[in-house]
């Protein structure tokens, strides 16, 4: 998933980056309310971590301009909004809030609990409560980063897990190339490689070992779809 954080306080920002690209998120980074704008217009992203405090401007402002529709860009009007502030008061809390945050975390704060809470708020699309995905007889367990295949445990690298993780939450969806890269990787992907191809092959021979039916098929010129059912997938 497809992480921006908007952040002026550069020790805590890369803290951040750290912390979420070992739980599997792609991350970008963002100093200014202006920087934020410009990533905005042309990156798709799935969370936005908001400081309130920002040298021109602040996180209230700029989250009521993208629930607004002032901010036109690929994210839309729908992303995931959450408030880093160190303003404790009731009042800030509910400003951010019906500014349209979709939840509001106070500084300072353990990367546990932020993690978790990003977890809730990308559930909103998956069916569930908890923080494992089920497809077929693929498991993904978020929280404890582990993914299995029936009882085989899955030896997975970082980005072939936020692969499996993006896929299982569009089942049966075709999700091109372009989508995977959008979401799974960061500003410092190179648009022009075959890294989605090669990252996706390793991660469907990883799925698919003896005698088990293949998980992901290729939809040849459109992407790649996770079936529910593997005894319909195809490998084209």
């Amino acid at each position: 998933m497809r992480v921006l954080i908007v952040e002026d306080e550069e020790g805590l920002a890369g803290a951040l980056r750290i912390g979420l690209v070992r739980e599997g998120y792609a991350v970008d980074l963002a100093t200014t309310a202006g920087e934020a704008h410009e990533k905005l217009a042309v990156t798709a992203y799935d969370i936005v971590l908001l400081d309130v405090n920002l040298p021109d401007g602040n996180g209230f402002q700029l989250a009521e301009q993208v629930r607004s529709g002032e901010l036109d860009g690929p994210s839309g009007t729908d992303v995931r909004l959450l408030m880093l502030t160190a303003r404790t008061g009731l009042p800030d809390r509910v400003r951010g809030l019906d500014v349209g945050a979709d939840d509001y975390v106070v500084k300072p704060f353990a990367l546990a609990e932020l993690t978790a809470r990003l977890r809730a708020l990308l559930r909103r699309d998956v069916r569930g409560t908890s923080s494992v995905l089920r497809v077929g007889d693929v498991t993904l367990d978020a929280a404890r980063q582990l993914a299995h295949r029936g009882r085989r445990e899955l030896s997975l690298t970082l980005k072939e897990f936020a692969v499996l993780r993006y896929l299982m939450t569009r089942p049966d969806h075709v999700v091109s190339s372009e989508e995977l890269l959008e979401h799974v990787w960061d500003e410092n992907a190179d648009p022009f490689t075959q890294t989605v191809r090669v990252t996706v092959g390793t991660l469907r021979r990883k799925l698919s070992v003896d005698d088990e039916p293949p998980m992901i098929e290729t939809v040849i010129g459109r992407g790649y779809r996770l079936r529910a059912d593997p005894a319909v997938a195809g490998t084209a």
